[in-house]
């Protein structure tokens, strides 16, 4: 049987990898810094696709769970030009690959399917280190300590146990993202809602984006992104809802309005989420007794695929160890061959999504990738 896993990070990635685990009788305790699970907004609509998420959640055995948590409609896609054009619109007609749920509730369901316990809220990585006879010593910033013989970083872009395997550290991609939400569209904001449409719409120049998402209960989520340095943003006070909006709305000038009401009438403060990346093809040399998942391991431009991964990365390394109980490092050697191929494909994917947006005439291109799908 193998060890128990000592997991940092509760995300999507860590909660499939603990239940992986737990379906098949292996211990796992997964260290999460946020003090609760309400403690923030888990973010908005993924697509869960058939190869990656799906088949996760399947090696989880929740997929009918999953299936319940499903909001129909929502793979719809139009993009629009900055004067409201429809230039494509993509109808949900039930036989898409990617269906659509809420972050926040697939979470919980994979918080539900674990047993009382497994996950310690509260425990911030602060230092983890070698410790001796294969083992690491893990210290919190709330006084606790830990020392595993498996240590498993689950815990995103800015990995504390990312360290022990690799020198590398994401770099800024040169976009960045403002999110914002306006509630009770149909009914507050009805010609922007008529312009999202069913599900999600994108709305596409060289250099920035209008893109926006409809979520349960009748909200617009948006995603405004501009190609603008970190000291562009820094410049902006954040902290002043109204002028930040008022600011990011100013370059989309002459857009139609019921698309920039998606910056100005937002019903939260704007949220800044600069994009950053590890370097294409990011590995590393086995260590013993520690690897990492999901975006700890390959962070790479938002392309739609970054929670799936995570997921499949879980499930891949729990059923590794199962099927190799007795040899530990033979079970994450085999998992890191694949997930380094997933981390290759996933930043070449990535950039084409990126470059896409950041060239000529985006809209077009974006229509063509939707084609070709």
């Amino acid at each position: 049987m193998a060890p128990p896993v000592t997991i940092v990070g509760a995300g999507l990635g860590g909660l499939v990898l603990a239940r992986v685990l737990h379906l098949h009788g292996i211990a796992a305790t997964i260290y999460e810094a946020e003090p609760s699970p309400e403690a923030r907004p888990q973010g908005g609509m993924l697509d869960i696709h058939e190869h990656d998420g799906q088949v996760a959640l399947r090696a989880a055995g929740l997929t009918d769970g999953f299936r319940a948590l499903i909001l129909e409609g929502r793979q719809a896609h139009r993009v629009l030009a900055p004067d409201g054009r429809v230039l494509l619109d993509l109808p949900d007609d039930g036989t898409g690959a990617r269906p659509e749920v809420q972050r926040g509730e697939l979470r919980q369901m994979l918080l539900d399917s674990l047993p009382p316990g497994t996950v310690r809220w509260g425990h911030k990585l602060r230092d983890v280190r070698p410790d001796g006879a294969g083992m690491h010593a893990l210290t919190f910033t709330n006084g606790a300590t830990v020392s595993t013989t498996l240590l498993v970083g689950a815990d995103g872009a800015w990995s504390r146990v990312r360290p022990l395997l690799s020198d590398a550290v994401p770099s800024y991609t040169g976009t960045t993202c403002v999110e914002t939400w306006l509630f009770d569209a149909d009914t507050r904001h009805a010609a922007t809602s008529q312009a999202v449409g069913g599900g999600a719409m994108s709305a596409p120049v060289t250099g920035k984006a209008i893109m926006a998402h409809r979520e349960r209960g009748d909200t617009l989520h948006a995603y405004i992104l501009l190609n603008r340095s970190l000291d562009w943003f820094d410049a902006i006070d954040f902290s002043d809802a109204v002028m930040a909006t008022a600011r990011i709305a100013r370059e989309f000038e002459e857009w139609e309005p019921a698309l920039t009401a998606l910056i100005t009438e937002s019903d939260l403060p704007p949220v800044l989420r600069p994009f950053h990346a590890l370097p294409a093809g990011h590995r590393w040399q086995r260590v013993p007794g520690v690897t990492l998942l999901g975006d700890a391991a390959h962070l790479s431009v938002p392309n739609g695929d970054g929670a799936n991964l995570a997921m499949l990365d879980g499930a891949e390394l729990g059923l590794a160890l199962v099927t190799h109980p007795d040899d530990v490092e033979e079970a994450l050697a085999h998992y890191e061959a694949a997930l380094f191929g997933r981390g290759q494909d996933a930043a070449s994917v990535g950039g084409g999504f990126h470059k896409t947006l950041s060239g000529d005439d985006p809209a077009r291109r974006l229509i063509e990738m939707f084609s070709s799908r």
